[in-house]
């Protein structure tokens, strides 16, 4: 069964509102094997709504929408419903009841607005609200059905786990859905589909999606199958012929980024860890300490941006800036070489670099960068340039790249 989501809300269409409930109900959705094809956000308009429900009806068997249901004039939800099914609502004295009783409890007078919520659309099963005023209602129309949820995540939370999975798990073909989610680092979108491309276009089944953002690649297999041991055998299937082929470009097999995959190694070793940073300002720190737990391994970073603190704090010596200057190789070097020593870690990574898009005088082209990783063996450092840089994504692309470089050397030795 395939279903779509309608959040409904003119203030989620602004920076500051997001749409959680959908993440929450497609969760759910999935754990019974239902696909949620498309989701949208619509405005507190009742014409584009009772034509979003319309559309939606003509594509999939099930929707689900969130949102619009308070007393007043903008909470449109059952007024574009019954218009886009065209039916009436009639007053339910139950639920005006209930609603009444709510305010007679906080010692307050029901304002007539109220009187909205108890409306019910014509041949709706009502779900009941029990933490909220505003209740649900459960329609079907020519075998495909509607649910109205409460906007407020713990009404709809509630409602949706005690009073529409138990109806929907019975209406529901058996099907289970599965995905797995490898990650990849050290090659481009491009290199990595052609790579892969000719493993996965030979099936429908799992579907294949190949994401990338700063550096960081993502492969998810989705497979939908009758039962959850043939999807989990399917993308056994394909994922083992992806592993194959990219070998240990793969970091990640379920899902962790980088700095998950790290600080396990680093709790196997019972190693630990510092960062200096100076062009990525801290942004690799903060990459490392979000994990929980870090601080197990994690001993802290320097944010030496200046010349002068790249020698109090690390004692990169003056000589050594001023010959090769604070974006090199030696420079660096002696970054990693110092935040190690300074702080007693087992592993170091520096990162120095010209993030742009302006240069500051140096030698060194905006989106030039050079990340040293210093273990109890030596020092190694690589040099990267990225064209036409954005300032904020050189910056993330430079972390991703210490990441992967310390997840390289972490899986090559024992220390």
């Amino acid at each position: 069964m395939d279903s779509e989501i309608i959040a409904v809300g003119s203030e989620m269409l602004t920076p500051e509102r997001v749409d959680t409930n959908s993440l929450f109900l497609t969760a759910q959705l999935n754990d019974l094997g239902i696909e949620v094809t498309a989701k949208h956000v619509i405005g507190d308009d009742r014409e584009r709504l009772a034509t979003a429900v319309r559309r939606a009806l003509a594509n999939v068997r099930l929707i689900i929408i969130s949102g619009g249901l308070g007393p007043t004039e903008d909470d449109v939800t059952r007024d574009a419903v019954a218009m886009a099914i065209d039916r009436r609502q009639n007053l339910h004295p139950e639920i005006l009841s209930g609603i009444e009783q709510r305010f007679r409890a906080m010692n307050r007078v029901m304002p007539e607005i109220n009187r909205r919520q108890a409306m019910v659309i014509e041949g709706a099963h009502v779900l009941a609200n029990e933490r909220g005023t505003a209740p649900g209602q459960w329609i079907e129309q020519d075998g495909r059905f509607i649910i109205i949820l409460p906007g407020p995540p713990h009404e709809l939370k509630h409602m949706f786990e005690r009073q529409c999975m138990p109806r929907l798990s019975r209406i529901v073909p058996s099907l289970a859905i599965r995905t797995l989610i490898l990650r990849i680092s050290g090659m481009s979108e491009s290199e990595l589909d052609q790579t892969i491309a000719p493993i996965y276009k030979r099936y429908e089944n799992p579907a294949t999606t190949v994401l990338a953002h700063n550096g960081d690649m993502q492969v998810h297999l989705r497979a939908r199958c009758p039962s959850a041991m043939e999807a989990e055998a399917l993308l056994a299937e394909v994922g083992s012929q992806i592993d194959a082929a990219l070998g240990d470009r793969i970091y990640s097999r379920n899902g962790d980024p980088l700095e998950v995959v790290i600080g396990h190694k680093l709790k196997q070793r019972h190693a630990t860890l510092a960062v200096a940073e100076s062009a990525t300002g801290g942004g690799l720190a903060d990459r490392i300490s979000l994990v929980p737990g870090s601080s197990e391994y994690f001993l802290g970073g320097f944010v030496t941006y200046s010349r002068r603190l790249k020698t109090e704090l690390l004692g990169v010596p003056e000589d050594l800036l001023r010959e090769f200057g604070p974006v090199s190789r030696e420079t660096a070097e002696a970054m990693a070489i110092g935040a190690r020593r300074r702080a007693g870690a087992t592993y170091s990574i520096a990162i120095t670099g010209n993030a742009g898009p302006t240069t500051d005088g140096s030698e060194s082209p905006a989106g030039a960068f050079y990340v040293a990783i210093a273990s109890p063996r030596d020092t190694q450092v690589v040099h990267r340039v990225w064209p036409a840089p954005d300032r904020v994504r050189v910056r993330a692309f430079a972390a991703q790249m210490a990441l992967d470089l310390l997840n390289r050397r972490l899986s090559q030795a024992s220390f």
